[in-house]
């Protein structure tokens, strides 16, 4: 689990009680619920954090963003039907804010600790816009002239998953999107997502979502409808 306890302190005044002392809040997320972000957004969001590119007030309206997230998680502690769904929803908010805000270069830092995250990033950026062409982890080691094994480790200790595994997340997430938004059959989805077979496709879904493409979608399809 990764505590965020720290960058709520550096955030938010610290409240004192009657008696002198003070109330914090701490929240963890899991090194999951950090990768989701990473990969969900588009460009190379990582790699300008790392590299301190954010600007000064995109930081500071991100810092104000995460007290009000914040605020609408604990409103949902009254009611939990509404906790249930909604609060993944709020701590993803959270995150993104956490990420973009004054402690957002620590945090991430923090999460991966490895040297050359900068370069890491770059590879992971170039995957996100090149997910659907076949590639090889020897071919990206080679991009920064490293070894096979070296690369794999310090990717993984990055993103949390190797760089094929990565691929194919991105692969898979975009092929939920396709059927979900455009109605589009699974086999335009395959082809259109980068797999070579449509079978293959059916039971990598299966086992990232754990129902097959039909019934995942049929299944979002009819929560949407309620």
């Amino acid at each position: 689990m990764i505590n965020c306890e720290f960058l709520l302190y550096a955030i938010y005044d610290i409240i004192f009680t009657e008696k002198n002392d003070f109330l914090a809040l701490s929240i963890e997320f899991t090194l999951d619920d950090v990768i989701s972000i990473i990969l969900d957004l588009e460009g190379n969001f990582a790699e300008r954090i790392i590299n301190s590119q954010i600007q000064q007030q995109t930081m500071i309206n991100s810092d104000n963003a995460v007290i009000q997230s914040v605020k609408k998680l604990l409103s949902l502690m009254k009611d939990q039907e509404r906790l249930s769904f909604m609060g993944t929803h709020v701590k993803r908010e959270i995150l993104f804010d956490v990420l973009y805000g004054s402690c957002g270069k620590q945090f991430l830092q923090s999460v991966i600790n490895i040297q050359q995250a900068d370069e890491i990033y770059e590879v992971n950026s170039w995957i996100k816009q090149n997910y659907k062409i076949p590639f090889t982890v020897e071919e990206l080691a080679f991009k920064l002239n490293m070894s096979v094994s070296g690369f794999h480790q310090k990717f993984k200790s990055a993103v949390g998953m190797g760089p094929l595994q990565c691929q194919k997340r991105l692969r898979l997430t975009e092929a939920r999107r396709l059927m979900l938004d455009e109605n589009k059959s699974v086999t335009e989805t395959s082809l259109d997502v980068g797999y070579e077979s449509v079978s293959q496709l059916i039971r990598d879904y299966r086992k990232m979502f754990n129902a097959s493409p039909k019934e995942d979608i049929q299944a979002l399809n009819a929560i949407m409808k309620k």
